[in-house]
């Protein structure tokens, strides 16, 4: 774990290497400066001159301007690095996402995914932040305070030995307890991100259906949950101050009471004032180095679950990719498929899609309906490698689909989703998603084919008319149309549209298909359709049933031999038949 996340530092080694270095340099300083003071007040004590008091306090000021000025590169140097780390991982875990199958994205949530790009980055950039200074800084302020109280102090020192052991076992028994809690913390946190995520990208069926307080009282239970998990953690670590204060006021008392003991007794000879207010000193260095120590622990012991779960995400690999040598250019439309069979997961008990065995022609118009749930869409997201087939093979342009280089066959299938989504920025940017080199021509020659020029030309700013995050401030029907018209910019060899004019009226369905078929003859085209109509006049109709192929033929054939296509066909234009008998 810790490998691969040392991997997202690359370019910020040098300040990595160089904040250890500064901060060592800065602790030596702290260090020698108690003894310096010590020495001053036994040359104080002995009478000595205005003269030697000056030496004495420009050697403290230099020192202190040392101490100071490679703190200061240090605290740059660190956040240099851990603002880098963060960086780093950011862009690596992002790259790495967009490399996933659906497959690979299926096994984690949105949410979830947010989560770790966002809080679980943070918190590991802090952990490194502490890491590589005060990690640093503290063990090496408790050997040099500990030497140099030895020296200043003699026995006296031997109470940190004794005090070391016992703070390290409470600080054990804290961190054991405190670890399963934020190992439960980080999941609800996906769940209440998941809950804003859902309520903020639904917010107009909340409001129609006046459902607010429902979904007030859901997150209030999520966020309930995150913070008494949070509460139940931060109480056990809580624990781990009073007792450090606790050592320290008792070792501050111990060094007063026997170091005055000693001054008075042996009457300055085993230990003078000077001695005890450097031994002092260092035993508030050595003291406040643990605590700083302990938060480093509580610290690492809070990131520890956020690298677990940020590593899970740049270790998980694709479940597709590219051949050896890989196909680079597609032939032609044509699309088999032979003896195909599909499932989500190797765990699942059932196939979506069951032996398929299916040839279409490059050119070819073709029909799928079916009734919700039949794999309509499982079966053209498997033409474009979205997924892979459990058993059988398809073929594009006759040629295995998994022997083409994935970018070039995925250019080469356009697909238009159920779920349509424009991106925030202007028509012409999202136009320019489908072919980023495409000019203003072909990009209204797209959108006439598409039946979108006509309500783009009303837009004030025409093309350069901003659309909001997801679409929000265009119609259902014109998000389609812009979409349908960013797949016919990258000239697909086939188009497949996935239920993508479901929000349009008939009318402009069937000029959407006309324009297609007119245009783009060579293309082949696949309709996923809800509608009989939208696929009435289609070269071939498949019908899917149960994640089998039911039927195909024409629109004739099928309403003379198929069942299922018969009675979808009946029911949507039952209405008409008994207005035309009357």
């Amino acid at each position: 774990m810790i490998r691969k996340l040392a991997h997202s530092i690359r370019e910020y080694k040098k300040a990595s290497i160089l904040t250890p270095i500064l901060v060592s340099v800065e602790v030596i300083m702290e260090c020698i400066i108690p003894f310096v003071i010590a020495k001053l007040v036994n040359q104080i004590k002995a009478g000595c001159t205005l003269g030697e008091i000056a030496i004495y306090g420009l050697i403290l000021i230099a020192m202190a301007a040392i101490s100071l000025i490679f703190g200061a590169a240090a605290g740059s140097t660190c956040a240099t690095a851990s603002c880098g780390l963060a960086r780093n991982l950011r862009k690596d875990m992002f790259y790495n996402i967009q490399g996933y199958s659906f497959e690979n994205i299926d096994k984690f949530s949105t949410s979830s995914l947010v989560t770790r790009l966002t809080t679980d980055v943070t918190n590991v950039q802090m952990s490194y932040m502490m890491i590589i200074r005060t990690a640093i800084r503290c063990p090496l302020m408790l050997i040099f305070a500990f030497v140099m109280a030895f020296v200043m102090g003699g026995k006296m020192a031997f109470i940190f030995l004794i005090l070391v052991p016992i703070l390290g076992l409470g600080l054990f028994l804290v961190i054991r307890k405190a670890m399963p809690l934020f190992r439960k913390v980080f999941k609800k946190y996906d769940a209440l991100n998941n809950s804003i995520q859902e309520n903020v990208k639904a917010m107009r069926v909340v409001k129609s259906y006046v459902r607010e307080d429902y979904e007030e009282k859901k997150f209030g239970h999520a966020a309930e949950d995150v913070c008494n998990d949070f509460t139940k953690a931060e109480r056990i670590l809580a624990i781990n101050n009073p007792m450090m204060q606790f050592c320290i006021y008792t070792v501050i008392a111990f060094v007063l009471s026997f170091g005055s003991y000693t001054i008075i007794t042996s009457h300055g000879l085993d230990l003078d004032v000077g001695q005890l207010s450097a031994l002092l000193i260092y035993s508030f260095m050595i003291l406040n180095s643990l605590m700083m120590v302990s938060m480093v622990f509580v610290m690492i012991t809070m990131s520890a679950e956020s690298a677990k779960r940020i590593v899970e995400v740049l270790d998980e690999k694709s479940t597709l990719s590219n051949p050896e040598n890989p196909v680079y250019d597609v032939p032609d439309g044509s699309i088999d498929f032979d003896h195909v069979s599909f499932k989500y997961s190797k765990s699942a008990k059932r196939m979506a899609l069951a032996n398929i065995d299916l040839h279409i022609k490059s050119g070819e118009t073709i029909g799928i309906i079916g009734g919700t749930g039949s794999s309509k869409s499982t079966l053209v997201q498997l033409i474009s490698r979205l997924y892979d087939v459990t058993e059988g093979d398809i073929k594009v342009g006759g040629i295995n689909v998994k022997q083409y280089d994935l970018e070039t066959l995925r250019d080469q299938v356009a697909m238009v989703l159920q779920k349509n989504i424009l991106f925030s920025g202007t028509i012409k940017e999202n136009l320019r998603w489908g072919n980023k080199e495409a000019t203003d021509e072909e990009m209204i020659h797209a959108c006439k084919l598409a039946q979108a020029d006509e309500f783009i030309s009303t837009f004030p700013d025409g093309y350069d008319t901003y659309i909001e995050q997801g679409g929000a401030n265009v119609s259902g029907g014109q998000k389609q149309r812009l979409c349908i018209a960013r797949a016919l910019l990258k000239k697909p060899k086939i188009l497949i549209l996935d239920d993508s004019t479901s929000a349009v009226d008939t009318k402009t369905d069937a000029l959407i298909r006309k324009a297609m078929r007119e245009f783009i003859p060579e293309t082949t085209k696949i309709i996923i359709a809800q509608r009989t109509s939208s696929v009435e006049d289609a070269d071939r109709i498949i019908v899917m049933d149960g994640g089998t192929i039911n039927g195909i033929g024409n629109h004739a054939e099928l309403m003379q031999n198929n069942e299922i296509y018969r009675e979808i066909y009946t029911s949507q234009n039952k209405a008409g038949d008994s207005d035309e008998e009357k």
